[in-house]
């Protein structure tokens, strides 16, 4: 499922998200949405959530 619209995305879904910093090597980091940050329906670089640890990203993947 796509990480670009709000409506996939629920808080304790399981996503693969891009942190700021990992934008250009493209690396994924997984876990579970804990807040949305983005309040907008759809973003073309993926909504941003903060992950129960605290990381904060865009969503580029959702698992479950």
């Amino acid at each position: 499922m796509s990480g670009n619209l709000r409506s996939n995305i629920k808080i304790g879904s399981k996503v693969k998200v891009v942190q700021k910093q990992d934008q250009r090597s493209g690396k994924l980091t997984e876990g579970v949405v804990k807040k949305i940050l983005t309040n907008s329906p759809n973003h073309p670089h993926g909504i941003k959530v903060m992950l129960e640890d605290g990381t904060v990203g865009r969503v580029s993947e959702i698992i479950g």
